[in-house]
């Protein structure tokens, strides 16, 4: 479902992305080429800061944004998901947060205020809260990283886990394609 938030904006989505139907996309959000966004996914840009103002939540080309995912903001803050990144079932991304390009989330992992660096994995059912992670960062499964969590103690991304990530972003472009074609059956 496509719609306005209460500020009266509404979504500006590609032609070449593919939204599912059981999907919500409401107000500030732009959606890039290629980009598939699965079944019950929720992205909102409907909150406002303490003067009404809002930035948009973005979502980079060739991208997923896999079942259940949740986008929102806190008081109107940006949130931006790089190109040919995956967002991976029931994970939870918080404004303010921005994720770079090459990256994966894995499933049910919760971002807030964050960034999250280029061409890096946040394995299974992580947490980053109030941390920027560097580029080519590998967070294992279960962690949580917070503020005054030592980084050094993290090894890079290895070359399986990039392979994996890139394979994921193309399969789910692969999604859009066959979807798109799709579109028309129903």
């Amino acid at each position: 479902m496509i719609r306005k938030n209460p500020s009266g904006d509404l979504p500006v989505i590609s032609e070449s992305a593919y939204i599912d139907q059981t999907a919500i996309i409401c107000g500030k959000v732009i959606i890039k080429e290629n980009v598939f966004v699965g079944p019950y996914a929720v992205i909102r840009a409907d909150e406002v800061d303490s003067n009404g103002a809002m930035e948009p939540v973005i979502i980079g080309a060739n991208s997923n944004i896999q079942d259940g995912v949740v986008i929102h903001s806190k008081s109107g803050a940006a949130v931006t998901i790089g190109e040919f990144t995956s967002i991976a079932h029931r994970s939870i991304v918080h404004g303010p947060c921005s994720v770079g390009d090459r990256v994966f989330i894995g499933f049910n992992s919760v971002l807030f205020n964050c960034h999250v660096g280029n061409g890096s994995v946040v394995r299974h059912n992580s947490v980053v809260d109030g941390r920027d992670l560097p580029e080519n960062f590998y967070v294992p499964p279960t962690e949580h990283i917070g503020p005054k969590t030592d980084l050094d103690q993290f090894p890079p991304v290895s070359i399986s886990a990039s392979e994996f990530s890139e394979d994921v972003a193309r399969t789910n472009v692969d999604l859009v394609r066959a979807y798109k074609c799709l579109q028309n059956e129903f």
